[in-house]
């Protein structure tokens, strides 16, 4: 009866993976391909998709670096200090995950446009954070906000403190210190959130439409080019474009994997 059980189990599972990720994954290539080779390459290098393609890599990389920084250095602080408001912050880093995109791209144009104080402060001191590659960053960082912090966390709470505190006695600087224990340990936590955090970068949609100004070329990310190729009656060019996010963000995975295990193993 177990046996049965488990069988049956297994199947519903491995069934609904194949229904929820692997026939639309297969649909993505299948329709991607569809009308051969050679219209598919030269859908993918058209002027507009190529530069849209660029720009969310390139801007995506950005936005992990920025995380990959800031990340660490919040989870840190949330691990290792204790602080009024420390439980609130905590719960605030999942805001991003748990908030529509669309409204965090509302969001920022209610803070940073022309009708808020602060978007008339930033226009005459000749800043501007709306409708420009700026602002594709912000909402970039925002969105993925958590995924280092959070993968950088749980690998800072099994690291013992004595370790940092014998070093300390041996009268290494609090910078050696991190350096030298710290780094080291929480390096694959932050290798897989950067890693998750361009992932993500790269499917940016909602936040990103409404604050970049969309303008093809300049801060047309491959999402929205993606949109309007749909609206367009070009689902063979959406797929195309859609195509190459994919197979980037499944190398991302494969690769997280790989480090993920590795640090299992040396554990």
């Amino acid at each position: 009866m177990r046996i049965v059980l488990r069988a049956t189990v297994r199947s519903v599972l491995v069934g609904y993976l194949i229904v929820l990720l692997l026939i639309p994954i297969a649909a993505i290539y299948v329709k991607g391909f569809s009308l051969g080779w050679t219209p598919f390459w030269n859908e993918v290098t058209g002027p507009l998709a190529w530069k849209s393609i660029v720009l969310t890599v390139k801007l995506s990389i950005v936005s992990t670096l920025i995380q990959a920084i800031i990340g660490t250095l919040i989870a840190f602080v949330l691990v290792r200090y204790h602080f009024r408001g420390r439980s609130l912050l905590n719960s605030m880093v999942d805001l991003p995950f748990s908030l529509p995109t669309s409204v965090a791209g509302l969001m920022f144009l209610t803070l940073l446009g022309p009708a808020s104080p602060l978007g008339k402060w930033l226009e005459d001191i000749g800043v501007k954070l709306l409708y420009n590659q700026t602002a594709i960053v912000i909402g970039l960082v925002f969105v993925t906000f958590p995924f280092v912090v959070r993968a950088v966390q749980p690998l800072l709470e099994q690291l013992d403190p004595g370790e940092e505190q014998a070093s300390a006695t041996l009268g290494a600087s609090k910078f050696y210190t991190f350096c030298r224990i710290v780094f080291p340990a929480i390096l694959p936590g932050i290798v897989a959130g950067s890693m998750l955090a361009f992932s993500r970068s790269m499917a940016e949609f909602g936040a990103i439409s409404l604050i970049s100004g969309n303008l093809p070329g300049k801060t047309m990310v491959a999402s929205v080019y993606i949109y309007g190729e749909t609206q367009n009656y070009n689902p063979e060019g959406a797929a195309a474009i859609s195509l190459v996010l994919l197979t980037l963000s499944l190398l991302i995975l494969w690769f997280v994997h790989i480090v993920t295990r590795g640090k299992g193993r040396l554990a």
